[in-house]
């Protein structure tokens, strides 16, 4: 596996073998060089485009060392059409960085968008930026901070969902746990938006979620259940959208007003 291999996916706190990419001589803290990784690829909503388009760098990236575990990687990933985004990673290594085989993984990534980008919007609408933000505070260690985020997202999709079929409910703000429980059993029979794997435990994760905002656990273990509680939000969103498409998908045959099927 090439670093750029690593660099092209989302940043994650597991250590990945890449080959050697700086050369046996050490980087000295501060010191620049261009370095060939292959090319970063990531995926971006381009205005000009009008779609999600996958934005690539040039041959060679900046490289600027850190110390004898650390670097820093600056480069530019441009669309085709020609828009622009500046992209800055922070690589750790778990031994020596100039090694033949180094294990190395994102602390963080950060990226500069022009005004012709936009995050990756296409698979989860609004709720793209909300993951984001969950998962770069993540990365910042922040466990409480990350669940916000995840909760925010859960409480966000079952009150649209409400709203969109006509769900009467008491207005429920974030406050009233109860209310949100009423909420989402209405909205979760009439809708299934919680995937069949974990029906039966809905409202857990949404009192899980709770719990961590409110102080239930401490930071390290909010960290630890975080790659299993964002994968849980996933599935309800994915399950959302699927249920979503299938509804238009039997709108357009006419299937819900009585047609006749062919």
């Amino acid at each position: 596996m090439r670093l750029s291999d690593v660099l092209s996916k989302s940043p994650t706190l597991d250590f990945k073998q890449v080959e050697g990419f700086l050369g046996a001589k050490t980087l000295a803290a501060g010191k620049q060089q261009k370095i060939k990784v292959g090319k970063i690829a990531l995926n971006y909503y381009c205005k000009n485009c009008e779609d999600v388009r996958t934005f690539c760098s040039g041959d060679e990236i900046y490289c600027i060392g850190v110390n004898e575990h650390l670097v820093s990687l600056d480069c530019v990933l441009s669309c085709h059409c020609g828009a622009l985004v500046q992209v800055w990673f922070l690589v750790d290594c778990d031994s020596d960085i100039n090694g033949r085989a180094p294990e190395i993984r994102i602390l963080k990534r950060s990226e500069k968008l022009s005004t012709d980008v936009l995050l990756d919007k296409a698979q989860y609408g609004e709720f793209s930026e909300l993951l984001e933000k969950a998962q770069n505070a993540h990365r910042e260690r922040l466990g409480a901070g990350a669940i916000v985020y995840l909760r925010k997202i859960f409480e966000k999709i079952t009150v649209q969902t409400a709203d969109a079929t006509g769900i009467v409910y008491k207005k429920y703000e974030g406050g009233n746990p109860k209310n949100f429980s009423n909420l989402l059993k209405e909205v979760d029979k009439q809708c299934s938006i919680i995937p069949r794997e974990f029906s039966e435990n809905g409202y857990r994760l949404f009192r899980e979620l709770s719990d961590i905002v409110h102080g239930g656990y401490n930071e390290e273990l909010a960290l630890v259940k975080f790659e299993s509680l964002h994968r849980l939000i996933i599935g309800i969103l994915d399950n959302v959208k699927i249920n979503n498409e299938l509804m238009s998908a039997i709108g357009s045959l006419g299937w819900n007003d009585g047609g006749e099927q062919l």
